[in-house]
């Protein structure tokens, strides 16, 4: 079997660093094996390596500080592929850390094993299976027996072994050791969930990989809630009040009304996309999407019933992932039904809204709803909640205080019963903020359009501020 690492000898770093590890092993305790490495992270060109966030007690400060104010899936953004990851705690704590870590959605794709034991689990694991692509292991024995421990963790390692050590203390020099020796990551105790699955997402970051932007789910508690009203304003919003660029795909293949929203022609755009995802490039992508606005672009539904559409849960997956590496924001039109794909798409999502209307039948699937998704997105926050139709006449409806605490949220938004407004812009093929912009909708979807996006309004162009130019005003057909 090949050996991952070996240390290289104390000699070659005690004289510039004075880290008292003890003496020197010689004689027969001396290492007759020659010098190998376990897979070091890949730093840039002409960069020394750096210590890790944990030994910058300002950094700490800080992470620590946007963790508290900011939800969490705002402070890590990373992607883990298909790989076994083996983990080996000490300290309970750690042991709920790493396992919660392995419920995140960050790490649906890889498989995670948690168990006790340590360094001296592991060795004894490895001496009779092959490695991992990753092993995190904690030890939390000083400098000079950690890196004992970490020679012999060495001598059963296959070769491109990636490995993360979880120490007891914030030692640079240690640090700077383990990194020669060829440690991929060292982490101070206690972790947490996000510490470590940026630490597992930053190992295996290929900086070739094209940007990805955030995903924002949209579903409906129930049919008729106007999830996708919702859905198609607020991206209509952030692109032309924020200025980002979005794309909005409607999934809803059968039903979608983002062609009609949009006065668009419904092109199969979506449809032809899940069927051949692996050829879903940019120049294709170009070519199947609508282009409604300079920033807003639209990957409608066919809206036909001349196919069962039978596609593959995998299918949804792939393309939205495409999509996300086409523009900062990628609003999901996600239909009123349940099965395998949407589910797993509300879970993968960086935000999720669950729009409803305040009656009984959406109160009890808004609460199954946020229930799961909560269980799925452990180390999330939870999903939004938008309130709709609020103020029929005439309908006894739940208060928006009680609503929400039966779900444990605070609605982020509720929306009056404007049906004057919605109507007159639905048959227009117009958004609230076109035909009716000074309207309480109108003003409600810009709000929304804020908090997903975590982005302020811009300023809008001198051409459509009030007053405009005399001379405009004059040749104005």
């Amino acid at each position: 079997m090949n050996n991952a690492f070996a240390p290289q000898p104390f000699e070659s770093f005690e004289d510039d660093l004075d880290l008292d590890l003890g003496p020197p092993p010689s004689g027969a305790d001396a290492p007759d094996h020659q010098p190998l490495q376990f897979t070091p992270a890949q730093p840039t060109a002409s960069q020394a390596p750096q210590p890790p966030a944990p030994f910058n007690p300002v950094g700490e400060l800080v992470a620590g500080a946007a963790e508290a104010f900011s939800p969490p899936a705002q402070t890590v953004d990373v992607s883990v592929p298909r790989i076994a990851i083996h983990i080996f705690a000490e300290r309970q704590d750690t042991l709920a850390a790493a396992e919660r870590a392995g419920q995140d959605r960050r790490l649906a794709r890889a498989t995670t094993q948690v168990r006790l034991g340590g360094v001296a689990a592991a060795v004894e694991t490895y001496a009779h299976e092959p490695t991992p692509p990753l092993i995190v292991v904690e030890c939390l024995a000083g400098a000079h027996e950690l890196l004992n421990e970490i020679d012999q963790l060495a001598q059963v390692c296959d070769q491109g072994t990636k490995v993360v050590i979880i120490g007891p203390t914030n030692d640079i020099l240690l640090y700077r050791e383990l990194m020669r020796r060829g440690v991929s990551e060292y982490l101070v105790a206690p972790i947490q969930p996000l510490q470590l699955i940026a630490a597992i997402g930053g190992l295996f970051n290929d900086p070739a990989q094209p940007f990805v932007g955030r995903s924002i789910a949209f579903v409906g508690a129930r049919g008729g809630t106007g999830a996708s009203t919702v859905a198609h304003n607020t991206a209509w919003a952030m692109s032309e009040r924020i200025g980002a660029n979005t794309v909005i795909v409607d999934y809803d293949l059968p039903f979608g009304t983002a062609g009609l929203d949009f006065n668009q022609d419904p092109l199969n755009g979506v449809a032809d996309a899940l069927n051949q995802p692996e050829r879903l490039d940019q120049t294709l992508m170009d070519r199947m999407m609508v282009r409604c606005t300079d920033r807003l672009s639209l990957f409608a539904a066919p809206a036909t019933l001349d196919t069962d559409w039978d596609i593959a849960p995998e299918a949804f997956e792939e393309v939205t992932t495409r999509i996300r590496q086409s523009a900062p924001f990628v609003v999901l039109d996600l239909p009123h039904q349940w099965n395998g794909w949407v589910r797993r798409s509300l879970i993968a999502a960086d935000e999720v809204v669950v729009v409803a209307t305040p009656d009984l039948a959406s109160l009890r699937n808004a609460k199954n709803m946020m229930d799961l998704i909560r269980q799925g997105r452990p180390n999330d926050a939870p999903p939004r909640l938008v309130l709709n139709q609020v103020g029929v006449p005439g309908r006894p409806e739940i208060p928006a205080k009680d609503f929400g605490a039966a779900l444990g949220v605070h609605p982020s938004l509720t929306i009056p019963f404007e049906p004057k407004v919605f109507g007159a812009a639905a048959n227009n093929g117009q958004m609230i903020l076109e035909a009716a912009g000074k309207s309480k909708a109108a003003e409600s979807f810009q709000t929304l359009a804020q908090i997903v996006s975590r982005r302020e309004i811009a300023a809008l162009p001198a051409s459509k501020t009030k007053g405009g130019s005399l001379f405009g005003k004059l040749f104005k057909r």
